[in-house]
């Protein structure tokens, strides 16, 4: 780029082309050149699978979804915490062409109709339960007909795609019981696979397109409800691929993988990642567990670490934390929020993660966009997210023109390039609301591109509190507050207000066995930034509303408090008006 240029835009290029392959192709590739390396180790349920043994698994499951009349782009749904299945599912629909719909295993019985209509699932796989999650039962709240009709003659009125439900029972996997009748079993579709061969299965492969549809993600809803975000093999295949090459991954890696299957950062950034580099996936919980997380660490040897901000903050503060040998560990990736200089740290030096990178994207961007360096210095580790990945293109725009900006002022951050959605399944509208006519996805995050051509996250565009006329990006004052050693994480947000249109508020979770008041908070943003950044509010609170990958929902904590009372507004105020 001309010294001269300094519009915040970047278009980096890659000393790897951009391969076009499907999914299963680069897979088949991967088991031809390592058949004997371990491909899945799932810890809770004792299973260990070889690339060799992957391969063959995932044939007998494709067969068996021919077998139950999965066509060539069919919607095939997955609702379940981390297991091999999640990821046999995961190949064997990929194989075949059709798509992944993949539930959030948190949701209810109404979010679940929500995701099987909004995407118009055709087959669901699902899990009994987990915890106090009963799926079957909700699966028959959803769909009455599972309780009376055989699974042959199963028909859902109030979903009018749907037209099989399979349970699979990841603790006990020749489980044949069907729990009700409208329900097949993972059993029984392997066996009606059997009689299909490899030949069909060899014959529809063959028709998958690179640039079809494989699977669709909910966004993860930290801000309203989530859309349904259609993703290519070529999406994510190259993201998958490109993120691996970025953490130096082989086929001697074994990334320890806590973060859900459902979410990108599970599917992609950890399944993937490992599938197209011939590492091993190692699921050391069905769900996260600090303790089984360092376990895991541990007794596999893992090289790598994914989590977001609140997993990586779990695992330090537990209090046998220094009785775990993490000596493996050479890389990994934090991810999904904002990331605290001083929790950088400290995996860094306390947990030995010595080439952690830190990434950022979303789910619309097949999800990630930018990524650290380890040799970056720690200061651009921890105040930017790094460059973008190769083959990719960024810019920032002003939010009132739609301008390109200049490098160094804030902007809305926009993307182009292959990881960028197929679109909004089957919401045209919401789909050009997102992605112009020049083919660029706003985000809706603002920061700041640095003279480098790295970028600086400073928050939501719909975070921003604009106060008495004055700007104020929350981020900025959440890393301040992350400096306190009390701190454990803050959510800051804007609190309505007659006089000033917004007043900023902050929830704080201090670390345990720590104490501080919140004026001191309120100090020590004072001695950093411009005194109208200053908290008027704040709360100590002991958890806060989060998704299932560990990001804080601030839409969520901003209702929360707009239905408090002004007398408990007044109890927090740390600067009365006179």
């Amino acid at each position: 780029m001309p010294a001269t240029d300094q519009r915040a835009y970047v278009h980096r290029g890659g000393a790897t082309p951009l391969w076009f392959k499907t999914l299963d192709e680069h897979l088949r590739d991967v088991v031809a050149r390592f058949p004997e390396r371990e491909a899945v180790v799932a810890i809770p349920q004792e299973r260990r699978i070889t690339y060799a043994g992957l391969d063959r698994e995932v044939e007998r499951l494709s067969a068996g979804l021919l077998a139950l009349g999965v066509t060539l782009g069919a919607r095939v749904g997955v609702w379940s915490t981390d297991n091999l299945e999640w990821v046999l599912l995961q190949c064997a629909t990929a194989r075949i062409g059709a798509v992944l719909v993949n539930v959030n295993p948190a949701c209810k019985a109404a979010g679940l109709e929500q995701a099987l209509r909004r995407a118009r699932v055709e087959v669901l796989f699902f899990e009994p339960a987990f915890r106090s999650s009963r799926y079957a039962e909700m699966v028959c709240e959803v769909c009455p007909a599972a309780t009376r009709d055989g699974p042959e003659a199963f028909r859902a009125p109030e979903l009018i795609d749907l037209r099989a439900l399979v349970l699979f029972d990841p603790a006990q996997p020749e489980r044949v019981e069907r729990l009700a009748p409208g329900f097949h079993t993972w059993a029984e579709v392997i066996e009606r696979g059997a009689a299909i061969g490899a030949d069909a299965v060899a014959a529809r492969a063959r028709e998958v397109d690179p640039d079809d549809p494989v699977n669709v993600q909910f966004t993860s809803g930290t801000t309203g409800v989530p859309k349904a975000v259609v993703l290519t093999h070529h999406n994510l295949l190259n993201n998958a691929w490109f993120a691996g090459d970025a953490m130096r991954f082989t086929e001697h890696d074994r990334l320890c993988v806590p973060v859900p299957f459902y979410h990108c950062f599970g599917m992609v950034v950890s399944n993937l990642v490992c599938l197209s580099h011939g590492a091993a996936i190692v699921i050391p919980a069905p769900h996260f567990e600090a303790g089984a997380t360092l376990q895991a660490i541990q007794d596999e040897r893992c090289t790598a670490v994914h989590g977001v901000p609140t997993m990586f903050t779990a695992e330090l503060e537990r209090k046998d934390f220094g009785d775990y040998d993490l000596s493996s560990l050479r890389t990994g990736i934090m991810a999904g929020a904002p990331c605290p200089p001083e929790l950088v740290r400290r995996v860094l030096d306390e947990m030995g993660c010595r080439e952690l990178l830190i990434g950022y994207g979303q789910t619309e961007t097949s999800p990630l966009t930018h990524l650290t360096d380890p040799h970056d210095t720690f200061e651009r580790r921890t105040t930017t997210v790094g460059r973008n990945l190769p083959h990719q293109e960024v810019k920032l725009t002003d939010v009132e023109t739609g301008r390109t900006t200049r490098r160094g002022e804030i902007g809305e951050v926009c993307f182009r390039g292959y990881h960028v959605m197929r679109g909004y399944f089957e919401q045209e509208d919401a789909t050009r609301r997102a992605i112009d006519a020049a083919g660029w996805l706003h985000s809706g995050d603002l920061g700041v591109m640095e003279a480098d051509g790295s970028l600086r996250i400073t928050g939501r565009l719909k975070d921003l509190v604009i106060r008495g006329g004055e700007n104020v990006y929350p981020a900025e004052i959440e890393a301040v507050l992350g400096e306190h050693p009390a701190v454990a994480e803050s959510a800051v947000f804007g609190v309505e207000d007659e006089r000033m249109g917004e007043e900023i508020g902050a929830w704080v979770r201090l670390r345990e066995g720590t104490r501080t008041e919140p004026v001191e908070l309120r100090e020590l943003v004072l001695e950093r930034l411009a005194h109208f950044k200053a908290p008027r509010y704040i709360w100590l609170v002991d958890e806060f509303p989060l998704t299932v990958t560990g990001k804080i929902q601030k839409f969520a904590i901003h209702d929360t408090v707009a239905g408090w009372e002004r007398e408990r507004l007044a109890a927090a105020d740390l600067a009365p008006r006179v």
